[in-house]
């Protein structure tokens, strides 16, 4: 599940040379994102499984987003303009998952705030908190958060439709409330 166009283009090659199913999914509004992708020359890949939290944030401040896919372009706001350091995880990979980026980050900072596009009551984001339940809930400083689309169809209107998804206020809020 790419976030960026370096991370598509290296996850749908790995995807193409594996020699198991996989499933691809791309967020239709990435379509028009445009960022630094190697020349056809270089051959590269992303190896499926491996978290990426070197290139986007590191946070020194207790707070962090485990974002996937589109919903990581939601945390772009800086809420260090309100002395929040954000950790972002972007997991690039929900199966198989990279667990240890996960545990790591959690170690790291004490707190979660899962963001993810898909419904609240099923999204793949509490797998996610599951695992850090399971594994690391020792290291958790606060409640984890999850900011999930809401639990109603996807509204047409465009204005409403930004109010069901994820977006900067409520990721910024989210963020607020663990930092308590």
């Amino acid at each position: 599940m790419p976030s960026t166009p370096y991370d598509a283009k290296g996850l749908l090659k790995a995807a193409i040379r594996d020699d198991n199913p996989v499933m691809f999914i791309e967020h239709k509004m990435l379509y028009g994102t445009k960022g630094p992708v190697p020349d056809v020359s270089e051959d590269y890949i992303i190896p499926l499984g491996v978290a990426d939290n070197q290139a986007r944030r590191q946070g020194r401040h207790p707070d962090h987003l485990l974002p996937h896919g589109a919903s990581r372009a939601g945390s772009r706001r800086d809420p260090g303009e309100e002395g929040i350091d954000v950790e972002i995880v972007d997991l690039r990979s929900l199966k198989p998952l990279d667990t240890d980026a996960i545990i790591n980050s959690v170690k790291k900072t004490g707190r979660v705030v899962g963001v993810t596009e898909a419904y609240e009551n099923t999204s793949f984001i509490n797998e996610v908190m599951a695992v850090i339940n399971d594994l690391a809930f020792d290291y958790l400083d606060a409640p984890m958060v999850r900011v999930a689309a809401l639990n109603v169809p996807v509204p047409r209107a465009e204005i409403l439709e930004d109010q069901a998804i994820p977006n900067v206020a409520r990721i910024v809020d989210a963020c607020r409330k663990v930092v308590k």
